[in-house]
Parts: C-alpha cells; sequence; structure tokens
C-alpha cells in the first residue's frame, strides 16, 4: 500500500516506475522465444500507455506524446507475432472438439501447422523492433520521465480523491462506449465492440493504477472492468477467428478439409453472439457508481 499521504504523482510514477522495469527485464526473453514472453511485454507496453494517457492531465502539456506514440508502435509490433498465436491455439482447441466424422486430431494439427508459419513469418519484426534505435530511444525517455518527471501542480493532490475521480471518469468513458456498441447496427456492431474493449481494458489499468493507494475498494473495481474486458475480448476473438476460417475455408483442398472449417465458422459465430448476450449483464455489474467510491 502507498502511504496514506501519497500524492496522486506519487502513484502514478511508481506504476510508470514498476511497469518501465517489466519493460526492460523482458527483452532478452522475447529475443530467445521464451513463453508467453511477447505477452508479457505487449501488456507492460499497454499498461504504460494507458497510465500516460490516462492520467495525461497530472504532466505538463504534450510532455509524454512521443513515449505514448513510441509505446503504441512497440505493442503494434509484438502484436503481430502475438494475436497470430492466440488465434492458432484458439482453432486448434476447438478442432479437437469437431464430431469424428471430422477428422479433429488431423484438422486440429493443420491448423497448428498454419499458425506456426503464421508466427514464424512476423516473428522478425519483433525482433527488430527490439533491436532499433525507436527501442533504444523508448527505454531513454521513460528512465528521463522518471529521472525528472514533467508533473503539473495537480500532481501534488491527495491521492484517494483524485484517483476516485480520474476512475469514474474512465468508468464513464466505458459505458459510453458499451452503450453506442450495444445499440449499434450490424454493420458497426463489431468495431464498436472492439472499441468498448479497448475502452473497459483502459478503464481497468486506470484502477490497478489506484490500487496501491487505494486498496481493497480499486481491486473490486478492476475485477468488474476484467469482466467486461473479457466477454469483449471473447467476442473480438471468435470475430477474428471466423473470419481466419473464412479465409482458411476459401483455400481449402478438400471437401471434408472445408466442411470442418465451415463448422468452426459456424461455432465462432455463436461464440460471438453469445458474448454479446452476456455483455449487459456483466456491464451492469461494473457500471456501479458505488465502485468507485474510493474516499
Amino acid at each position: 500500500m502507498a502511504r496514506p499521504d501519497a500524492t496522486v504523482g506519487q502513484v502514478l510514477l511508481a506504476r510508470i516506475e514498476a511497469q518501465a522495469a517489466v519493460l526492460a527485464g523482458l527483452d532478452d526473453a522475447v529475443r530467445v522465444d521464451e513463453p508467453d514472453a511477447v505477452h508479457r511485454m505487449r501488456v507492460a507496453c499497454r499498461r504504460l500507455r494507458s497510465a500516460l494517457r490516462t492520467y495525461r492531465r497530472l504532466f505538463a502539456a504534450g510532455a509524454t506524446d512521443e513515449l505514448v506514440a513510441e509505446l503504441r508502435w512497440l505493442a503494434a509490433a509484438l502484436g503481430r507475432a502475438r494475436d497470430r498465436e492466440v488465434l492458432a491455439e484458439r482453432l486448434a482447441a476447438r478442432a479437437r472438439e469437431l464430431p469424428a466424422e471430422c477428422g479433429p486430431e488431423r484438422v486440429a494439427a493443420e491448423l497448428e501447422r498454419w499458425g506456426g508459419a503464421e508466427y514464424r513469418r512476423v516473428r522478425p519484426e519483433v525482433l527488430a523492433a527490439l533491436d532499433s534505435p525507436r527501442r533504444r530511444a523508448l527505454a531513454a525517455g521513460l528512465a528521463g520521465l522518471l529521472a525528472a518527471p514533467p508533473l503539473r501542480r495537480r500532481a501534488r493532490r491527495p491521492a484517494v480523491p483524485e484517483l476516485s475521480r480520474i476512475v469514474a471518469r474512465e468508468q464513464r468513458r466505458t459505458g459510453h462506449r458499451v452503450r453506442a456498441a450495444l445499440a449499434a447496427g450490424p454493420e458497426d456492431r463489431d468495431h464498436a465492440l472492439h472499441e468498448a474493449r479497448k475502452a473497459a481494458k483502459r478503464a481497468r489499468y486506470a484502477g490497478e493504477s489506484a490500487a496501491p493507494a487505494v486498496g481493497r475498494a480499486a481491486d473490486r473495481y478492476v475485477e468488474r472492468m476484467k469482466a467486461v474486458q473479457e466477454v469483449l475480448g471473447e467476442h473480438q476473438d471468435a470475430v477474428v477467428a471466423a473470419a481466419a476460417l473464412a479465409a482458411l475455408g476459401d483455400q481449402a483442398t478438400t471437401s471434408g478439409e472445408a466442411f470442418a472449417y465451415g463448422v468452426l465458422y459456424g461455432g465462432q459465430l455463436a461464440a460471438a453472439e453469445a458474448a454479446r448476450d452476456r455483455l449487459p449483464a456483466v456491464w451492469a455489474r461494473a457500471s456501479r457508481r458505488k465502485l468507485v467510491r474510493f474516499g
């Protein structure tokens, strides 16, 4: 826990310092392709970027813009490899649930080969990003920010009431996007739900930043926002998987293979629909105003 007299600026800088250390410590693990290393580095990028964006009013105007942009760049470079890895794992797992007449193990093995080939194709981009001048400049920029924080006077405010206000703002922002997504037509729905997911993730990370000063109340908020993020993430994963299966079906060389991909495609559409159906109840629990009353 942070000290009772901590300022919001101190809490924010502690969050940035912790995540910058995580990011710096993962370079070698990503280079040797340790399990989950790419994912952990990508999450550290996102947490840092979220902290700099969510709490940007505590910094001098424009002071963090370049860091935010560079963290977005590194997360994107990591993401192309990670997304293909996750997609292949998802599709292979669903393939093993197919009826026996579809040849589940054969289809799963083919999907794993496809996923491995895709991962190897984009992995050089990850290594190039880690070895680039931009990556070194990003590390130096984070170190410089922590050595001489460009904080405004408002960063001296007591942590808990200011964190409560900021987290409440992120809750409202997420609510606007969730409601817009639920009201969207079929042609706009997937994009709107993806935008709602990004807002829920940012709201969750804002709560994580507050937790050292707030304690259990922030943890409860994080749990509720994580549930929203996860149901929206399930929707996004199903949409992406369905698109990949449609493309694979078009390339299938046998009718049996095409049929199996078609069955999997229908399953992903059903998974997306189920996630949409769960969203209102999950959001209702995360939207309660008392969750952000930390003081």
